[in-house]
């Protein structure tokens, strides 16, 4: 009579828990044998829950300076104070140009690189990364804001930067304390480059009118349109012009000769680079001194000699609490995504680069939960959307600085030209300010070299890149964002779908120095010395570029290996078992060759020779049976349903051409716990028979063992409970290990799965022994 299932025991099995057993026993066979069991939801659940060390780690994680801070001393103080200092003077004109760009007053550039500044440090895990006013994420802001006013007039420009920066650093802080700083990574270089340097030409573009004092020319239309435009506009150019390019001219003359002079006398490098570094201020100073000469005493914009500043407010005349309503939140939700993501790409991929220069590595979620804080509290004190800056953290590695602390110290910088220096800021030339922006993000084109190595390492990713900047420049930069995202996602997918498998092939190997080989065109064994031969596996076809002169072996007649390119999912997996089920269906014979006795009991995709055509019997008779298959799964980290049954039905299949003989499936470099899950689920893996049935002669299926931990056998106490037996042949362990004292052997993997194996040539030795003894295990 069969056992009635209690409903309890059903739900036992669906979270992966034998009902029969207790679920405190020990994973050993009362021979002390090693056994695995598969994890059950009820582990994966358990692994996400917090726990007390989990908890103080986060905690600790969210307030980085609490390992450094204790360890200030003088040096780094002065290496914080210089750079810091340094910094200031290129933030303060740099921020008032970038408040331009995005349509708002010079103090807003201010405001925001001050909070940037002042908020940073004590969330930072990047000591060279600086946040503020940057050009890109300013430009995203005032085509934002143009956007909305266009809709809803009745806005104002401050109130729709505030609230998108209250916003979009909400989301970001929420991002960062969730620790999803890994959605940083499905954004490729490539689609940095191509946002940088798109941004780069439409932001230098849009500045060249008021470079040169144009009339009529809206440099908030598409980048072409703005070149277009200011051509036909050539002859309105005023004095400005004369202002703005002697300015760019200067500001790159003076760069061209610290470069030089810093290569002609390396023993004053860093001397010639602090003169660089300040070559805005200096052509700030310079020009302000030349429009007060000029302007002094002329209160009327039209009567002055070219466009100048105007009134900078002292301190902060814009504090209080951003607008968040209905009414801006349905006009900015639209433009939510693109700041984020402008906020991000800029941020991470800046802090990342000197992180690897510099030799530390960042935290992206830390790092969000930083801009994320500063756009959250930035714009109580008026600030707008603020993210890293890639000339002012250059400026600051460059400087030596020793710790994110030198933010404040900038931060006191532009406190102080907030409330000392506004009046003198009255001077400053409009063409003198986009000379400034348009030298700054003419370091954000990436170079020819850089465009060179993007060919000869994916030459179709140049594509992309150009594709992206191409949208940027003829639509918008948001456009081009997206664009680059997603032919890289496209790209990828295609690549995973795409992605070559390949049957590998047995060589026989040893080690020699390279001269020995150079020149020899005749190297023997005795040329090599006496170096141990070991076996390794490589394509047989070759496409894995070795030696076309290698002597490529099948690793055994009806044994297969076969390598996963790109891992196995539900994208490719019909692609790589369709190729397995061509190539080996080529090669090898059914086991019962005469199994269809008449004509139309053959199936329709295997109908025989034509009537009259006559087969060679004796060459199919000459192949070999399918007796197994060998999977590398080194590239597999996850197995989904739709491949696990792809599996299944190609087991399925290749039983029914080798009946009445079964195939044996192993299973290589499984690393994954629920991976193995999958394929025991499925099928795989696990001994059936045990010892009830083995081969004549042997015994049991071939696994690999290792050297134990000290301690000994007694270092366990198996529990007292039924099992069953599998008997194993220990694999010849290396001669260049060490044992314990007592010489203990234990299995890699439990003896309840003899077909998941250490490597290939493992495998390959398992099958091929038990394709020499006869029936297959998995029987």
């Amino acid at each position: 009579m069969a056992q009635i299932q209690k409903p309890t025991d059903r739900l036992k099995r669906f979270f992966g828990i034998d009902p029969d057993e207790k679920l405190d026993d020990s994973a050993y066979y009362n021979d002390g044998s090693y056994v695995e069991s598969e994890p059950s939801a009820a582990d994966f659940l358990r692994s996400l829950a917090p726990t007390y060390t989990g908890v103080l780690n986060y905690l600790r994680e969210l307030f980085p300076f609490l390992g450094w801070i204790f360890h200030y001393n003088l040096t780094w103080l002065l290496g914080d104070v210089i750079a810091g200092v340094t910094v200031g003077f290129v933030v303060v004109p740099q921020g008032m140009a970038y408040a331009q760009l995005a349509g708002l007053r010079p103090e807003y550039g201010l405001y925001t690189s001050f909070v940037g500044f002042l908020l940073y440090w004590a969330f930072a895990t990047s000591k060279d990364i600086t946040i503020g006013a940057v050009a890109v994420m300013s430009t995203i802001v005032g085509n934002i804001i143009a956007n909305v006013q266009n809709t809803h007039p009745q806005l104002e420009a401050e109130a729709i930067a505030r609230s998108l920066a209250f916003i979009s650093g909400i989301v970001l802080l929420f991002f960062g304390l969730a620790r999803l700083g890994f959605i940083v990574e499905f954004i490729p270089l490539v689609a940095i480059g191509a946002f940088m340097t798109g941004s780069a030409i439409s932001i230098g573009a849009g500045q060249v009118p008021a470079l040169l004092g144009l009339q009529g020319v809206n440099n908030r239309e598409a980048t072409y349109l703005v070149i277009v435009n200011t051509l036909k506009a050539l002859p309105t150019a005023r004095l400005d012009a004369a202002v703005g390019l002697t300015a760019l001219f200067g500001l790159y003359f003076i760069r061209w000769v610290c470069t030089f002079m810093a290569k002609r006398s390396p023993a004053r490098q860093k001397t010639w680079f602090f003169i660089s570094t300040l070559r805005m201020a200096f052509i700030v100073i310079v020009y302000i001194l030349m429009s007060f000469l000029v302007n002094r005493g002329i209160t009327d914009p039209k009567k002055q000699k070219f466009k100048i500043l105007g009134v900078v407010p002292s301190g902060f005349q814009h504090v209080g609490a951003p607008r968040v309503d209905s009414e801006i939140l349905s006009a900015l939700l639209p433009e939510i995504p693109t700041t984020i993501l402008v906020l991000l790409i800029e941020h991470i991929a800046i802090s990342k680069s000197f992180g690897r220069v510099n030799n530390y590595i960042i935290n992206p979620s830390q790092e969000l939960v930083a801009i994320g804080f500063t756009n959250v509290f930035g714009p109580f004190l008026g600030g707008y959307p603020a993210t890293g800056s890639f000339s002012r953290t250059a400026i600051k590695s460059k400087a030596g600085v020793r710790t994110p602390l030198a933010g404040i110290f900038t931060a006191v910088l532009v406190l102080l030209a907030l409330y000392a220096l506004t009046s003198v800021f009255y001077y400053i030339p409009s063409a003198a300010l986009s000379g400034i922006i348009i030298h700054a993000v003419g370091d954000l084109i990436t170079e020819p070299k850089e465009l060179w190595k993007f060919w000869q390492t994916s030459p179709l990713e140049i594509i992309i890149f150009f594709a992206g900047v191409f949208v940027s420049i003829f639509t918008s930069i948001e456009n081009g964002i997206y664009v680059t995202i997603g032919l890289s996602g496209a790209v990828l997918l295609f690549r995973m779908a795409k992605s070559p498998g390949k049957f590998l092939g047995r060589i026989d190997i040893q080690t020699t120095p390279r001269d020995t080989v150079r020149g020899n065109a005749h190297l023997t064994g005795k040329t090599v010395g006496d170096e141990e031969v070991h076996t390794t596996y490589v394509a047989l076809d070759q496409s894995d570029l070795s030696n076309p002169e290698l002597a490529i072996k099948s690793p055994h007649p009806g044994v297969f290996v076969y390598r996963f390119g790109e891992g196995l999912n539900y994208i490719n997996s019909a692609r790589h078992l369709d190729n397995l089920t061509v190539n080996i269906y080529k090669v090898t014979r059914r086991t019962e060759m005469n199994k269809f006795e008449r004509l139309g009991d053959r199936p329709w995709n295997d109908p025989g020779p034509r009537r009259g055509q006559v087969i060679n019997n004796e060459e199919i008779a000459s192949r070999p049976t399918l007796r197994a298959v060998i999977l590398d799964f080194s590239s597999v980290n996850y197995l989904d349903v739709t491949s696990a049954q792809a599996l299944i039905d190609l087991r399925n299949q290749f039983n029914r051409y080798a009946a009445p003989d079964r195939v044996e499936w192993h299973f290589a470099g499984v690393a994954n716990q629920w991976t193995k899950r999958a394929l025991v689920a499925s099928g795989f893996g696990a001994d059936t028979i045990h010892s009830e049935v083995t081969h004549k002669g042997s015994t049991g299926p071939l696994i690999a063992v290792g050297e134990a931990r000290g301690g000994g056998s007694s270092s366990f106490q198996a529990p007292e409970k039924a099992s069953k037996e599998v008997d194993i042949e220990a694999v010849q362990v290396p001669s260049t290990s060490s044992r314990t004292a007592d010489g203990r052997l234990v299995p890699v993997f439990g003896i309840n799965r003899p077909f998941f194996h250490v490597d290939v040539a493992t495998a390959v030795k398992a099958a091929v022994r038990n394709s020499d003894l006869g029936p297959s295990y998995e029987d």
